[in-house]
């Protein structure tokens, strides 16, 4: 049985379970270039990871909801031309978490605003699939360009509970405020990674902040196993 609080462990995955950044600037600055565009700074490319892409491309990149679609399309193009986990890093000690909580039986989902293509692509890369029992992502058409941190957990937690998981405590293990925000809608508590991309200020509202894994496993796992 579970030694855990929580019911089941929802996981976001653009900086927590993995580091994407590699890729990702060379794939903005090809979609800015091919608009004749300035291309984003090397520097502010944390403020591009977390949020939904759509989002990132009006509040950051200063375009119109048509133009910024039409921007995710290309983006996507590109990615899909890599292969979604080429220049994909898992974060040191968090593969072993993931293991280890499905160890525990305690079940876990991905609940993450990146296309559910991409997400299920990284976790066969690496061999991670078979610890979730749900794998739950943004829409990978058009329509997941809209999606947000909030539908994205609404499907993972419907997905849990067809699956017969008891999601009466669930938590969300995030990097950004677009995670705390998205929960709170749904009474989710979030623990927040000191590891990902977000600011420290943007914790406010989890339930707790970790700067390791080791911190994270005593949360989730409090007999440390």
């Amino acid at each position: 049985m579970p030694t855990t609080e929580y019911t089941c462990v929802l996981w976001d995955v653009d900086g927590t379970i993995a580091d994407a950044s590699r890729g990702i600037l060379p794939r903005l600055v090809a979609v800015f270039e091919s608009y004749g565009l300035p291309v984003p700074d090397a520097s502010s490319l944390s403020l591009w990871i977390g949020p939904p892409m759509l989002e990132s491309f009006q509040r950051l990149g200063g375009m119109g909801i048509d133009q910024a679609a039409e921007a995710v399309a290309r983006y996507r193009a590109l990615a899909a031309e890599d292969g979604y986990a080429a220049a994909v890093d898992l974060y040191e000690g968090v593969p072993e978490l993931v293991r280890d909580v499905h160890a525990a039986g305690i079940p876990q989902s991905t609940a993450s605003t990146k296309p559910e293509n991409q997400v299920r692509a990284i976790l066969e890369h690496y061999e991670l699939i078979d610890q979730f029992e749900a794998v739950s992502g943004a829409a990978s058409g058009p329509e997941g360009q809209h999606e947000g941190k909030a539908e994205v957990l609404q499907r993972a937690l419907t997905r849990l509970s067809a699956a017969g998981v008891d999601v009466s405590r669930p938590v969300l293990i995030g990097d950004r405020h677009h995670d705390i925000d998205g929960a709170a809608l749904y009474d989710i508590p979030v623990i927040f990674v000191d590891w990902g991309f977000g600011e420290a200020s943007e914790a406010e509202g989890s339930i707790a902040r970790v700067a390791t894994v080791d911190e994270l496993r005593e949360l989730i796992l409090p007999e440390g196993r």
